[in-house]
C-alpha cells in the first residue's frame, strides 16, 4: 500500500484514492485521538527524567534541549504493549512502550542513544520498580545473582568539550590515512537505518556490521559531504586501525548511562567490578530462564 505517511492510507492504484474531505476526516480524528491520549496521560503520575546528554547536543528550539523528558507510570495499557506478539515480531515493542510512556513530545528519531537507554532505565522503575537482579561472573569463575538498585547508576563521564553546544558532530583526525573525517552521535533514527541495511545485507549472506554503522556516522571526509564518496572511502581506503580510531572516539564522547557497577563476590567478600547485563526479564519480570 502506497502511503502519504504513517497516518493517512492512499488506496491502491486500481482504487479511487481518498478525497480531500476524506483525507481532512482522517487528520481530524487523529487530532482527536492524539487529544484523547494527551488527556488520558494526564490523569497518571509523571516523573521529570534527566537525560545524559543534559540535552547540550540537541538543536535550540529542540524539545529536549532542557535535558528532561516527563514520563508517566506503566498502567496495564503498557502491558498489553509487552505482550504484544507484532510489536515483538518486529522488534519495535520497547520503542512502543517507550513511546507510550513519554509526555513530553519530540521527533523520537532524534533520540540520543545514551538518552534512550536513561529512558530505558526510567521505564524500568517507573513500571517493576528500582530493583533489579541479574547474573554475573566473580573473578574465580563463579555465578553470581546481583542486586542492583537502578537509581544508583549514574552518567558516563565524557569530555564535554569535544562537541559545540546545540551541535552532534565532531572532527578526529584519522591516525593511519591523517584523514580528516566529522563523525555524528548516534540517534534512534540513524540505528534504524543502521539495523534496516545490516538486515538486508544478512539476506544475502553479507555480515557488514561495522562498515554500515561508519557509513551513517560518518558526516564527511577532507569536507566532502558526498555519501557515495563517504561510502566508497569505508568500503575501499578505510584503514582498519583507523575504523577502531572513530569507533573509540564517538564511545568517548557519546553521553549515556554508566552500567558498570561494583559488587562484591559471595566467595571471598572482595569487590569487583561488573556491568549490569540487561535480560528478558528486565520488561518481562515474570520471564522464566
Amino acid at each position: 500500500m502506497e502511503t502519504v505517511n504513517d497516518d493517512y492510507p492512499i488506496k491502491s492504484k486500481k482504487q479511487k484514492q481518498l478525497s480531500d474531505l476524506e483525507l481532512k476526516a482522517i487528520a481530524i480524528a487523529k487530532h482527536e485521538s492524539n487529544e484523547t491520549e494527551t488527556t488520558e496521560k494526564s490523569k497518571f503520575p509523571t516523573e521529570i527524567i534527566q537525560l545524559p546528554s543534559n540535552g547540550k547536543y540537541y538543536p535550540k528550539d529542540h524539545p529536549l534541549k532542557n535535558g528532561t523528558v516527563e514520563m508517566k507510570y506503566m498502567t496495564a495499557r503498557e502491558e498489553d504493549i509487552l505482550t504484544n506478539q507484532s510489536y515483538i515480531r518486529q522488534g519495535i515493542v520497547l520503542d512502543k512502550l517507550f513511546q507510550s510512556l513519554l509526555i513530553t513530545k519530540f521527533n523520537y528519531n532524534d533520540l540520543l542513544l545514551g538518552d534512550k537507554n536513561a529512558i530505558m532505565i526510567a521505564a524500568r522503575i517507573l513500571g517493576y520498580g528500582k530493583e533489579y537482579e541479574f547474573s554475573a561472573t566473580t573473578p574465580a569463575g563463579n555465578d553470581q545473582t546481583i542486586t542492583v538498585e537502578l537509581t544508583d547508576l549514574k552518567d558516563k563521564d565524557i569530555d564535554w568539550d569535544v562537541i559545540a553546544d546545540s551541535d552532534n558532530t565532531f572532527t578526529v583526525t584519522l591516525p593511519a590515512s591523517k584523514r580528516s573525517v566529522v563523525v555524528r552521535l548516534m540517534t534512534h533514527g540513524t540505528q534504524k537505518k543502521i539495523d534496516t541495511e545490516t538486515k538486508a545485507l544478512a539476506k544475502l549472506k553479507k555480515d557488514a556490521t561495522v562498515t554500515t554503522m561508519l557509513k551513517h556516522v560518518i558526516v564527511s571526509i577532507d569536507g566532502d559531504e558526498d555519501s557515495k564518496s563517504i561510502r566508497h572511502f569505508v568500503d575501499n581506503e578505510l584503514f582498519a586501525i583507523d575504523a577502531r580510531y572513530i569507533r573509540k572516539e564517538l564511545e568517548k564522547v557519546t553521553p549515556d548511562i554508566n552500567m558498570t557497577i561494583d559488587a562484591v563476590a559471595e566467595e571471598d567478600g572482595d569487590t569487583f567490578q561488573c556491568s549490569v547485563s540487561i535480560g528478558l526479564d528486565f520488561f518481562w519480570p515474570d520471564t522464566k530462564l
